[in-house]
């Protein structure tokens, strides 16, 4: 069945969980598809776990434009929610909502994804006048990293968490069909995604959130850069992926690879007469 935003709310008024996963190319996105997972969103996490940063802030439009199309081209199921980069809706409502619109229109998502409460409140609004569906993102907001003074969780404090329960009711009221709260307390979540009527996603927000995301390559293993403590790795493929290559490589010096299964045939005769 296609995921959409209604059927969001609907699995939240119904006290259904939301799976989503990251993904950043077609084959990753067909695969988490074929699974059955409910929405796709192609993060600008990508910055990290694709292209090697040290951070999110260095992605571009430009590269969430090309893994959005490869993902959308993949999903045909999944709700695809595409990340606004950094710099790409804080200028300005109007930057928000053009950017927005080249998100959608360029990669075929359902929904983008930006980050920040009150203060994009304007951006989000239009957003959605402009019938583009609108993912809000609270806690540790990674594009504002430098701000924060490294990847913390957020919340902590009485003023940071009456700050935190107005920004998710800030932002559904903007229009958010959706709230990513990341590295938030489990029981300042819990109460977050009560005081609204959106689903809320966490990530590191513990289980009283309407759903849950997480990078594929970090619940695979796949990435030992940095595990974050809210990560399970349910399959360890980058153990599984690196013997392989060791295993092609030894094949291949040692001759076994490729073996007369692998190759193409051509008729005797035809070879002699090339002598």
């Amino acid at each position: 069945m296609k995921n959409t935003v209604t059927t969001y709310q609907q699995m939240k008024d119904n006290h259904e969980k939301i799976t989503m996963l990251t993904a950043y190319d077609y084959s990753t996105a067909k695969l988490i598809d074929e699974a059955g997972i409910n929405s796709i969103l192609v993060g600008d996490s990508l910055g990290n776990v694709m292209l090697g940063y040290d951070t999110t802030i260095a992605v571009t439009m430009e590269d969430m434009i090309h893994h959005g199309k490869a993902v959308c081209r993949g999903a045909k199921n999944a709700l695809v929610v595409v990340d606004m980069p950094f710099m790409s809706y804080q200028t300005s409502v109007y930057d928000a909502v053009v950017n927005a619109g080249r998100l959608m229109k360029e990669t075929g998502c359902a929904a983008v994804k930006l980050e920040g409460g009150k203060v994009v409140c304007p951006q989000i609004k239009a957003i959605v006048d402009a019938s583009i569906p609108v993912c809000a993102h609270l806690g540790l907001t990674p594009q504002s990293i430098n701000a924060f003074g490294g990847f913390k969780v957020q919340g902590k404090s009485l003023e940071a968490a009456q700050k935190l329960i107005e920004d998710a009711k800030a932002v559904e009221e903007a229009g958010a069909f959706a709230i990513v709260l990341e590295c938030v307390p489990e029981k300042l979540a819990k109460m977050i995604s009560e005081a609204v009527h959106v689903p809320t996603i966490g990530i590191g927000a513990g289980a009283g959130c309407d759903g849950q995301v997480l990078v594929y390559q970090d619940m695979l293993a796949m990435f030992s850069d940095f595990k974050p403590k809210f990560v399970r790795q349910f399959a360890n493929v980058g153990e599984i992926m690196k013997q392989a290559f060791k295993d092609y490589d030894v094949a291949v010096k040692d001759g076994s690879f490729p073996a007369a299964e692998h190759c193409y045939k051509i008729d005797d005769d035809v070879i002699e007469k090339l002598y």
